[in-house]
């Protein structure tokens, strides 16, 4: 059962604190996927590098909590 503290959630969690979308892909939400990596290679980029950890920590947080609407 997949839901927020589960192992499956946790690991999902840490690859998205390394590679922002990495977790979501993992849990098999290719649009929110696309989309971390999206807005963390923009904020990389206007930032400089100063702002970047922010789409880390939220898409780390984001894998985490997520809970499948259905379960099998």
């Amino acid at each position: 059962m997949a839901g927020p503290g589960s192992t499956a959630n946790v690991i999902a969690a840490l690859a998205s604190f390394f590679v922002p979308g990495l977790g979501q892909l993992i849990q098999g939400r290719l649009g929110r996927a696309i989309f971390m990596l999206v807005v963390g290679i923009v904020i990389w980029a206007v930032s400089f590098g100063t702002l970047g950890w922010i789409i880390h920590i939220w898409s780390a947080i984001d894998a985490a909590l997520w809970k499948p609407r259905y379960e099998y």
